[in-house]
């Protein structure tokens, strides 16, 4: 489990492609305390460590089924990556429940500079049990948000200087393609209520 608190960020190193699977070496600050089979959210993408390279990198593996529901199929060499290791049992919970299981992905369509913070605008395809309520959670790219405006196949959210500066939410411009989960309380009550 996750909480959308962005512990670092991490660099793509380089992706090998073998079969339907692609590998990925990533560089990252806490490579060093890493171990084999420990889960680390991607973007918001949980995989689990398959070799520690040196204390700067470790590899991953992105079967087909993430590559198709996920934005990992579109990482370049360089690109900067969201990561965080999974929460510690006792430690704060400063985000929302994160299970790092991507629901879709969707499009940024507008980034506003509003003078000390950024409005991010999405498209995506809003269906009954994909919820997202204003002022409810949302996971974007690994990152715990609060949902400003929900519109019908759309929705925004607003980002602070801090959380700007150390997410790869910087480099992110209309056109491109980020990871959703939605909340996962949301989920189950709209499953309940869709069985009544």
């Amino acid at each position: 489990m996750f909480t959308g608190i962005i512990e670092s960020l991490g660099t793509v190193a380089a992706i090998e492609k073998q079969g339907s699977n692609v590998h990925f070496t990533i560089t990252a600050s806490f490579a060093n305390e890493l171990k084999v089979d420990q889960s680390v959210a991607h973007n918001g993408v949980c995989l689990t460590v398959t070799e520690v390279v040196d204390t700067t990198q470790y590899k991953v593996t992105a079967i087909n089924e993430t590559l198709q529901k996920t934005n990992l199929g579109d990482w370049k060499t360089g690109d900067a990556i969201n990561l965080e290791r999974c929460v510690k049992a006792g430690s704060f919970l400063d985000g929302h429940i994160v299970q790092g299981h991507v629901d879709q992905t969707a499009t940024c369509i507008a980034k506003e500079n509003k003078d000390g913070s950024w409005l991010f605008r999405f498209n995506y395809a809003a269906n009954e049990q994909n919820l997202i309520v204003k002022k409810g959670s949302i996971c974007i790219n690994g990152v715990s948000l609060t949902v400003v405006d929900d519109l019908p196949g759309e929705f925004s959210v607003a980002i602070i200087p801090y959380t700007f500066e150390h997410t790869n939410f910087k480099t992110l411009q209309a056109g491109m393609k980020v990871n959703l989960e939605f909340d996962i309380i949301g989920k189950y009550v709209a499953k309940m209520m869709g069985s009544l």
